[in-house]
């Protein structure tokens, strides 16, 4: 009798976690039409859902295994429903190289990390070279720094991007086709910015956003923890970094909103990319994403994940673009001058 009452007990609170699991995920699938400004929960659980979805794998696994169908049903739920969420970050298809033939525009978004600090300018050749190799029209770089050798960076890619377009401070728009109007999108106290470039392409004008977000500040925290033991302690830490983490929510929320405002008032049809520094079907990609096309979904394959610091694979560097458009491939490329990897996107007419 007394092993029963455990068995039964253990399973009731499986089931207890179970059911919390489910919630949270459907918490996370929903929390990304949530604005952080108002509804910080909703964000962050949209940020941690890929963990609630394993959970919710495991106990599929569990419970079938148990021969509890009722119970594998509730917990397969969340999973069935997320089968959108998931292709924002892994799609079954091949990789589509073989279309390179393809006629279209080759577009490229790079946060380059100022070149890693390289003075000499090799970096900046290597990744110029990378480009030809991919045959890129078009190249949005951020955290681009144009002094890092004896001659400035756009004079060395002027010889492959005759036309480029200034952002604030760390943008830059190369492209292979003339430049025919830009402008500058500021973000008000902060070093991030936007911008955007009308590129003419054999007579068609399309309009090239740029975007650099507000960064999570994860690192910039555990750095700190690091140099000051005071808030290494683990609760001390947490705190830390979810303020400083809830904190770049609500500020990339606002800069989403501007964003999207030029983007919805634009004539042309857009491409928009860069680094939004935030995960698939979070608030800001939604936002930025608007009637877009996600590049990746449309003709991405395998698992995408475009920043490599430490451990962390997430997806947070993006292209999207305008409807009209076909989209030939989309793929990264797995260069180490970044803590990014180099995103590609072939779009035809």
């Amino acid at each position: 009798m007394g092993k029963l009452a455990i068995k039964y007990y253990f399973d009731l609170m499986l089931l207890a976690v179970t059911f919390l699991f489910v919630i949270l995920s459907f918490w996370g699938l929903f929390g990304g039409g949530a604005n952080p400004i108002t509804s910080k929960a909703s964000a962050v659980l949209c940020f941690l859902l890929p963990l609630f979805l394993i959970g919710d794998a495991f106990f599929v696994v569990f419970w079938l295994i148990r021969r509890r169908y009722y119970w594998t049903v509730i917990a397969l739920l969340p999973l069935l429903c997320s089968i959108r969420y998931l292709g924002t970050m892994y799609q079954f298809r091949s990789s589509g190289m073989e279309k390179e033939q393809v006629r279209g525009v080759k577009i490229a978004t790079y946060n380059v990390a100022m070149f890693g600090g390289e003075a000499s300018g090799f970096i900046a050749q290597d990744i110029l070279l990378s480009m030809k190799e991919e045959k890129v029209d078009i190249l949005c770089l951020q955290e681009y720094d144009d002094n890092m050798s004896q001659t400035t960076n756009s004079e060395l890619y002027s010889e492959y991007f005759p036309y480029k377009a200034f952002g604030r401070d760390d943008m830059i728009i190369y492209s292979r086709y003339p430049i025919v109007k830009q402008k500058k999108i500021d973000f008000e106290e902060t070093n991030n910015s936007a911008q955007w470039a009308d590129v003419n392409v054999n007579g068609k004008v399309i309009r090239v956003f740029n975007v650099h977000m507000e960064t999570t500040s994860v690192n910039r925290t555990l750095a700190k923890a690091g140099e000051d033991l005071t808030i290494s302690e683990e609760g001390k830490l947490l705190g830390k970094l979810y303020d400083g983490y809830t904190f770049g929510l609500m500020v990339r929320a606002g800069q989403a909103a501007l964003v999207a405002n030029e983007e919805r008032m634009s004539e042309l049809p857009v491409v928009l990319c860069g680094d939004f520094n935030d995960v698939p079907y979070s608030y800001v990609y939604n936002v930025l994403k608007g009637q877009l096309v996600d590049g990746f979904r449309e003709c991405g394959s395998g698992w995408m994940y475009t920043y490599r610091g430490g451990m962390k694979k997430f997806r947070i560097d993006y292209i999207f673009f305008d409807p009209s458009f076909k989209g030939v491939n989309y793929y990264k490329r797995e260069l180490t001058y970044s803590d990014h990897f180099p995103v590609f996107c072939k779009i035809a007419f």
